[in-house]
Parts: C-alpha cells; sequence; structure tokens
C-alpha cells in the first residue's frame, strides 16, 4: 500500500507561507513530472495553469537558450526587441492598444488598478472606485487583496486599500446596483479560479458590458487563469463577445517563467506617461524570449481549439465516472479549467490522487481542480479519470 499523503510545514529557513504536500520535484516534461526519488506522476495542475504547453516544451526551451546565450537582464530604459515582438503578437490576437510587461498576475492586477485610476484622473471623473465581485482573487498584494472579494484573503492585513465595491457575481440584481453606483471601472474574472471554478453567465456578462459603456466605466478582465488558450481561446473574452478595456495576463503567458502582462486600449493607455508606472524586471530579454516563444506556439498551433476538444472530452468522461460515483454533485468550467464540485473534502480526494501518482488541485472547500497542459492526449485523460475513480472508491 502506497504511503498516505499528508501535509507538511516544515520548510527549514523558508518562511511558511506554503502548506507544502511531501514532495520534491526534480524534473519535468509535458504532462508528466519526476520527483527526487524517481517516482512519476501525472501532472494535470499545469503549475497552477501556468504550464500550459506542458514542462519543459521544446520549442519555448530552443529560444531561451538562444537568449540565455545573449543577454539576461536589461534596463527598461532601453528597447528590448523582444518586448516589442510580444506585445505586437498579444495585439494582433486581442484588440488594439499597448501593453505594459511585469512579473506576475498581482503586479498586473496593480498595473491595471492604477491605470483604471489614473485614466479617470485623465478624463475629470472624480470618483476611483473599482467594483469587484464576492469570491473573485486578483493577487496578494495589499492593493490585488483589497481588490479580491474574499475575507479569508484579506484577514490579518487592514486597513485594506480603499476604493473597491464588492457585488455577487452572475446576479443580476447586482446590476441593477452597480447601475446606482458613481465607479471609474469594473473588475472580474470571466471564469473565478480560486473562487470555485464558476464561469460567468453570459447573458449577465454582456449585461454588465452594456452597463459599463453607458456609465463610461471601465470593462477590465482578469485573465491570468483563463487566458492563454487555457479556457478554448487565447482569451476567454472572446467566448463572451466583449470587448474589454484592459484585461490582466500572467501565468500561462511563459511557460513558467515570472512574466506578466496588461493589455490596454489605445485611449486608456494614454493614461500611462514616463514615470507613472514601472518595473525592474518587466519585460526583460530573458522573461519576453520565453513569453514570445509561449504564444507564437499556441496562436501557431492553434493550442487552443486543442484545449476546447480535450476539455470536451474531459467532461465527457467525467459525467461518466459521475454516474459510478454520487460524490460527484457537479462538472463546471471552460475548456481545460474544470472544476469538480464533490461530497466531502476536495482536499482528500487531491491527496489520494497524489498516492495513485497524480496531481490535481483544489478551488475552495468542496472542489476539485482540474488543469491538463493543453499538450496533454486523450491517454492521458484517460488515465486521470482512472485514477480519479480509485479515489473516489
Amino acid at each position: 500500500m502506497p504511503n498516505t499523503i499528508t501535509l507538511t510545514n516544515q520548510q527549514s529557513a523558508v518562511m511558511k507561507t506554503y502548506a507544502r504536500f511531501p514532495i520534491t520535484m526534480a524534473k519535468g516534461k509535458g504532462s508528466q513530472v519526476w520527483d527526487d526519488k524517481g517516482e512519476r506522476y501525472l501532472d494535470f495542475t499545469s503549475g497552477i495553469a501556468t504550464c500550459n504547453l506542458g514542462h519543459v516544451p521544446d520549442f519555448v526551451l530552443e529560444k531561451v537558450q538562444q537568449q540565455l546565450s545573449q543577454l539576461w537582464h536589461c534596463s527598461n530604459l532601453y528597447h528590448i526587441p523582444n518586448q516589442e515582438k510580444l506585445a505586437e503578437l498579444l495585439i494582433q490576437n486581442s484588440f488594439p492598444g499597448q501593453v505594459f510587461f511585469c512579473n506576475s498576475g498581482t503586479e498586473a492586477n496593480e498595473a491595471l488598478i492604477k491605470l483604471a485610476r489614473k485614466t479617470a484622473e485623465m478624463n475629470g471623473k472624480e470618483s476611483r472606485k473599482i467594483i469587484t465581485f464576492k469570491q473573485s482573487f486578483h493577487g496578494r498584494t495589499l492593493a490585488a487583496l483589497s481588490a479580491t472579494g474574499q475575507e479569508k484573503i484579506q484577514k490579518g492585513f487592514s486597513p485594506l486599500v480603499e476604493g473597491f465595491q464588492y457585488l455577487e457575481f452572475n446576479s443580476f440584481e447586482a446590476l441593477k446596483e452597480l447601475e446606482t453606483i458613481d465607479a471609474c471601472g469594473v473588475l472580474l474574472e470571466l471564469v473565478q479560479g480560486e473562487g470555485g471554478v464558476i464561469p460567468a453567465n453570459k447573458e449577465w456578462v454582456l449585461k454588465l458590458a452594456d452597463i459599463c459603456k453607458s456609465k463610461d466605466l471601465l470593462l477590465m478582465l482578469d485573465e491570468v487563469q483563463t487566458g492563454m488558450g487555457r479556457t478554448g481561446t487565447l482569451f476567454a473574452f472572446e467566448q463572451y463577445n466583449i470587448i474589454p478595456d484592459i484585461v490582466s495576463l500572467a501565468k500561462g503567458l511563459g511557460s513558467g517563467f515570472p512574466i506578466g502582462a496588461i493589455i490596454a486600449s489605445n485611449e486608456v493607455s494614454q493614461a500611462f506617461v514616463p514615470g507613472s508606472h514601472g518595473s525592474t524586471f518587466g519585460g526583460n530579454p530573458l522573461a519576453t524570449s520565453a513569453g514570445l516563444a509561449t504564444v507564437q506556439y499556441i496562436v501557431g498551433k492553434e493550442m487552443a481549439k486543442e484545449a476546447m476538444e480535450l476539455g470536451d472530452y474531459l467532461r465527457v468522461k467525467l459525467s461518466e465516472l459521475q454516474k459510478e460515483h454520487p460524490k460527484i454533485k457537479e462538472i463546471r468550467g471552460l475548456g481545460l479549467l474544470i472544476g469538480v464540485v464533490l461530497e466531502g473534502s476536495a482536499l482528500e480526494t487531491v491527496k489520494k490522487l497524489m498516492e495513485n501518482k497524480v496531481l490535481a488541485l483544489t478551488a475552495g472547500e468542496y472542489v476539485l481542480r482540474i488543469l491538463p497542459p493543453l499538450t496533454a492526449s486523450k491517454s492521458e485523460v484517460d488515465g486521470f479519470i482512472e485514477a480519479l475513480g480509485k479515489s473516489l472508491s
């Protein structure tokens, strides 16, 4: 019998901000990872939706190795060719605008919040308030956690940054309230990832977009987890027939290299002038070489389409498994961002899966979060389903 998996907080000199599983990762390739004991696992976490092309993808590896031998870092006081190319590629595949690069999703949302407030100032708007939604997650820095609609994330860090108001997600009554609020913008996830893998209702989103347009509110989307093909299109907003004013990105943008970005419309991006925002490492040659190769591969190989098709296959298999296991209460999500609502602890199921050499995540107490690489195979999905069945028995 395999050893029972337990969480550990033994981290020696490292701060105990993570309840780590007792595994030390040593190597990864594609959908597989190996620990320091040589044990192999099927990784359906993708580094929390980060390794969208699997671990150490050859195309990205080649480009990063080329860059490693030339230049790792230089200041943003100078032109960085890969940064320009990546920005152009993102704009070509989203909407007309400009891009700011940083290092993470939290930093991207910080930039988004600053840009929204700066735009309000530029346009003579008195209100700097930003509307977000309950159960949302936008990051861990002080402004980003203030924007997050979860008390457990905010606990112990008061006073929070002022200027945020939280409404009910997917609620048409909340939209009526929105029409009465004086604000400068609205920020939301089209699939609430950390909040339980809850997709936004399409009619609700269209109504929300109409209100933003009529009230001159910036429509801002956190696509840190949903972007880069994860939901079946390069950006989730493509499935909702809306064009945002600002989008934040990170995670899958760099195949594991630290990179984040915001894309803003041409009108909104004008609010950022020299000195209004910056980043030492953001968009440096090494990070943008990884980002450029990643996006080129996702777009060129139509990986978003692959994610949609494989996601459909995975949901069918989960539905079949649901008939055998009443512990599965609901299956939801978009593309390869999938949540399985369970009866009982999702964490216990994650630990059972780990005993069966499969890695998955939670999204709250009762939701199993499944994030395969976009490059995963149907046979790997079948292997996951088999392991999940054993773990639920």
